[in-house]
């Protein structure tokens, strides 16, 4: 699986920008991924957003892009291509505009350097998720909303909250009481089988089979784990 960490969007109007920096960032363990336009560089951030976007600079010119058409969540560094050299003021246009960062030298290691500090900050200061997915079942916190296969589901509450413990960690076991506390609070004292009537109820809406759970899976003697089907 992918790690969203090490994700990158370029966005250039040429291959040039491609070619000068796809080696870079692949032999450094990132990610690539290339869009030419602008409803391209959307659609690929509903799809799968990344952890930064690198923006052509000449490709802002010639879109006339403001920052406020790409989500403010993603940090944006603009480059200027390495065959140009900037102003000595041709630099604040872009931060002025609100972009994170304007490089205009042509050396890899400053820009990758740039990008590594970036990342620690905005991982450092970035807010949780708001929408979470595991294959094909995701979960919009702020519309409070789950879906499987582009589905709607209709969950209850504790069902919804239910599901949000085992989207924040998974992969990861959790026991019946962690649960219990994470969804409950440690205070409320509930038996555990009233969980399980819970969990049964949640795998009869997003499971395919739900004798057959691929997404919520029992581990016996100690609690339940979602993974990736």
């Amino acid at each position: 699986m992918t790690d969203r960490t090490r994700s990158i969007l370029l966005v250039a109007v040429a291959s040039a920008a491609e070619h000068a920096l796809a080696p870079v960032l692949k032999t450094n363990g990132y990610t690539l991924t290339v869009t030419s336009t602008l409803a391209q560089a959307l659609a690929e951030i509903r799809r799968a957003p990344p952890a930064l976007i690198l923006l052509d600079r000449t490709w802002i010119a010639t879109a006339a892009l403001q920052r406020t058409e790409l989500p403010v969540t993603i940090p944006i560094i603009v480059v200027q291509p390495f065959d140009q050299s900037c102003g000595p003021d041709e630099c604040l246009t872009e931060l002025d505009a609100g972009f994170d960062l304007m490089f205009c030298s042509p050396h890899y290691r400053e820009l990758l350097a740039h990008i590594r500090a970036i990342l620690r900050r905005h991982n450092m200061t970035s807010a949780p998720p708001s929408i979470l997915r595991v294959e094909g079942l995701v979960m919009d916190i702020a519309r409070h909303e789950v879906t499987v296969g582009g589905a709607l589901v209709e969950l209850t509450p504790k069902e919804f909250r239910i599901l949000h413990q085992f989207l924040l960690s998974p992969g990861v076991v959790l026991s019946r009481q962690d649960l219990l506390n994470r969804v409950w609070g440690e205070d409320y004292a509930l038996e555990e089988h009233a969980l399980d009537v819970h969990i049964h109820s949640l795998r009869q809406k997003i499971e395919a089979d739900s004798s057959k759970p691929s997404f919520i899976v029992t581990i016996r003697g100690i609690g339940y784990k979602l993974q990736n089907p």
